[in-house]
């Protein structure tokens, strides 16, 4: 992991009851016939009897594909820490990292690392798995409680010319003291949660609440045949009625899930535009979502996954949110592949991985530009008419243009598959990347924007980018939730855009955001109508009821799961018993998503809210507190635990809550802020204005702590110093509707 928090943090619930809003666990009930759609086929696929039988029993007939995978990276993505297997130097090398000397030595056969262990201290531990191969290996180490941990100290496994072979930081630039929520001893860094289910076949995490740890198994270490195709029980038995002439060659073959398309998949080539073009369109797309589950960014809410259902049914994919993507998509954080790719004109006209790569070897299928010739016209593309730069030069490289790489984990380069058209008139005007600067370090953006526009006109620049739509939803800028409404109803945009666009309605929420909603709570993509649900928020509970509970009986789980979050805090008087039927069953399931990743404090974090809307405070505050069980330090629990006792007038515990918190985060913005609120009721004014301007000197580019400060600045010390800061606010957020109105109002008073 190469940044700072690059775990998601993400909406995880859980509860070890079924909550309705009578309080009492909910009794189970029929589900009613409306019911009876998507989901009970997705439960009998739940249910199925296949078993994984490991792949000595695919490689006896499938041979070929069996050898192409052998030595793959899934193949070798986890493993025993043995001779052959562990790469890294053992024979008693050190590697120092801001004043903490690890050392890797090897003793009978076994390999060991000497570093700081969860209180600081240097202590020996055994590596007992490799993850990974190139271009680097990390270790796994064993911890109580069934915990593997990941160790931050990693090998170079590039070649010394490269740069390689040698013991590298993962965080190369900051300390990661033991008490760092990012220390590889801690939850950010734990196998069990983080990186298992990716790098095994048919893993169960089987975590315990009670005792807080792990029971995790797996079918095979690594990633192998079962881990795509799914279990093959039945597929052998298939196989073997076959061979007897006793199944049909083109009836069911024993798999829930074909990763080809059943259509054609042959492209020819347009010689008009040079471009290919599918002989059929794509029908179904499960080998897309099938490799998402692993190479998307993405949280849990199933611990089963069902083979060839949508990949929202099981995970739920983050969209293109400004802290991990560019305004106009390119990645910025850590995102992987899937929410890159669904941009791109090749996922919408039918393109699919193993289109470009090799499904068991994982190698491209061609090497250079010649891996794209067999959808675009060399004749054409492959010309300095075309990319004007020398041939051979990394500026007549389709990928450097296209596809141009950001490096992870500190060496580990990986390219986007959003194969966008260079648009350095964006970079230009919202501050983006492009390719062309990539390499032309020394120019700016608008020197290459008048390259571009010199070579290919001024067409694509002329056309609205979505990129430029959704910077100005993001800024709140005037014009923008029409921009955004008409983005989301262009079913000629990619969805993941759409469904984006949708979650930057909720600072505007006027006429134009509400007529956008009944559409696309009918979208056809489930992460529109996802978006949709969350986009309800900006309603009333009650308001939001006509609208979201045709949603409760949607095919799709992650979205049952989200109507479910949204109307949890609507009025049961106003439902039928047909509803209230619907209902129970949706917070059922709802409740049952939650327990995917229960040993994490968000999850916990977000059920208390959602019982909260529920009306049930105490199960809320036992959340809230079952997350600071979890992390003692999770300044999250503690703000929202205050809130509570706020809500319930409680502001004695409150008071103590928020100043239990800052014993172990004094410096804590979100803290000082919540107490100089309290003060601020409590009628201690300069108390109040103290905290405030604490939490502002922490988080100065804050809007919303600056405009409260100023606030409380106007009663204590006048206009004058509450005008300068509401302009410092107004200067970093111009669009900030609630400085706007207290500009206004302060500069008409005075």
């Amino acid at each position: 992991m190469p940044a700072r928090w690059t775990i998601a943090i993400v909406l995880l619930l859980f509860a070890g009851w079924a909550i309705w809003p009578d309080g009492d666990p909910a009794p189970a009930t029929p589900k009613p016939a409306q019911q009876a759609t998507a989901r009970d086929s997705m439960e009998t696929a739940r249910k199925s009897t296949a078993e994984y039988v490991g792949r000595a029993a695919c490689a006896e007939c499938h041979s070929v594909q069996h050898e192409r995978w052998s030595g793959s990276h899934h193949d070798l993505a986890m493993q025993e820490a043995t001779a052959q297997t562990v790469l890294g130097d053992f024979n008693d090398a050190s590697f120092t990292h801001f004043g903490v000397t690890s050392t890797f030595s090897k003793r009978d056969g076994k390999f060991f690392v000497r570093t700081d262990g969860p209180d600081g201290e240097l202590t020996d531990y055994q590596v007992r798995y490799t993850f990974g191969v190139t271009p680097l290996q990390q270790y796994l180490i064993e911890f109580p409680g069934g915990r593997l941990q990941s160790l931050s100290v990693s090998w170079d496994a590039r070649s010394a010319e490269e740069g390689g072979q040698r013991w590298f930081h993962l965080y190369p630039d900051e300390p990661i003291p033991h008490d760092d929520p990012l220390h590889w001893t801690g939850p950010n860094q734990n196998w069990n949660f983080t990186c298992a289910e990716c790098h095994s076949t048919n893993l169960q995490k089987n975590y315990d609440l009670q005792t807080n740890s792990y029971d995790t198994t797996w079918s095979e270490i690594d990633v192998s045949c079962e881990a795509c195709h799914g279990p093959a029980s039945e597929h052998i038995a298939w196989a073997e009625a076959y061979k007897h002439g006793s199944a049909p060659p083109d009836g069911p073959t024993g798999f829930t899930v074909r990763l080809d398309d059943p259509g054609s998949m042959t492209w020819t080539i347009d010689m008009e535009t040079g471009n290919a073009k599918r002989a059929e369109p794509l029908r179904t797309g499960p080998q897309i979502e099938t490799c998402a589950r692993c190479h998307s960014r993405r949280s849990g809410i199933s611990d089963t996954y069902v083979h060839g259902r949508p990949l929202l049914d099981s995970h739920r994919p983050v969209l293109l949110d400004e802290t991990l993507y560019y305004p106009d998509g390119q990645l910025r954080g850590e995102v992987y592949v899937y929410g890159s790719f669904l941009q791109s004109k090749m996922y919408q006209a039918g393109v699919t991985c193993s289109d470009c790569h090799d499904s068991h070897s994982l190698r491209l299928r061609g090497e250079g530009n010649a891996l794209c010739y067999p959808c675009h016209q060399a004749l054409k593309f492959d010309t300095p008419e075309h990319h004007h730069h020398k041939s051979d030069s990394p500026g007549a490289s389709c990928v450097e243009c296209h596809m141009p790489q950001t490096t992870y984990m500190v060496v580990d380069p990986r390219r986007d598959h959003s194969m966008r058209v260079p648009r350095p008139d964006l970079s230009a005007e919202l501050g983006t990347p492009n390719a062309c600067n990539r390499c032309h370090t020394s120019e700016s953006a608008e020197w290459a924007a008048a390259a571009a526009k010199g070579w290919y006109g001024s067409k694509r620049t002329e056309t609205p980018h979505y990129g430029q739509i959704l910077a100005a939803g993001r800024a709140g800028a005037p014009g923008a939730e029409n921009g955004l409404a008409a983005l989301i109803r262009d079913g000629s945009q990619p969805a993941i855009v759409r469904a984006t666009a949708l979650t930057a309605l909720n600072r505007f929420a006027g006429a134009a955001s509400l007529s956008v909603l009944p559409g696309a709570l009918a979208d056809g993509d489930p992460l529109v109508r996802h978006a949709a649900l969350t986009a309800l928020e900006m309603l009333r509970p009650d308001q939001r009821l006509s609208l979201a509970m045709p949603l409760l009986t949607d095919s799709v789980r992650g979205v049952r799961v989200e109507a479910a979050r949204v109307l949890a805090a609507a009025p049961a008087e106003m439902l039928t018993p047909a509803q209230q039927e619907i209902m129970r069953a949706a917070f059922d399931e709802f409740i049952e998503a939650t327990l995917t990743d229960a040993e994490r404090p968000s999850a916990h974090l977000n059920l208390g809210v959602f019982l909260g809307d529920l009306g049930r405070p105490s199960k809320a505050e036992a959340e809230y507190r079952t997350a600071l069980r979890l992390n003692p330090r999770d300044i999250r629990a503690f703000v929202n635990l205050s809130d509570l006792y706020r809500a319930q007038g409680r502001d004695d515990l409150c008071g103590k809550t928020l100043r239990d918190a800052l014993k172990v985060a004094p410096n804590s913005a979100a803290v000082r802020h919540s107490l100089g609120l309290l003060l601020h009721r409590q009628e201690d004014v300069s108390g109040a204005v103290e905290e405030l301007r604490a939490a502002v000197l922490l988080e100065p580019a804050n809007a919303r702590f600056r405009y409260v400060y100023a606030l409380a600045l106007d009663k204590v010390k006048g206009t004058a110093e509450a005008l300068s800061e509401l302009a410092i606010a107004h200067e970093g957020h111009p669009y900030d509707r609630d400085v706007l109105i207290a500009l206004t109002t302060m500069h008409r008073d005075n």
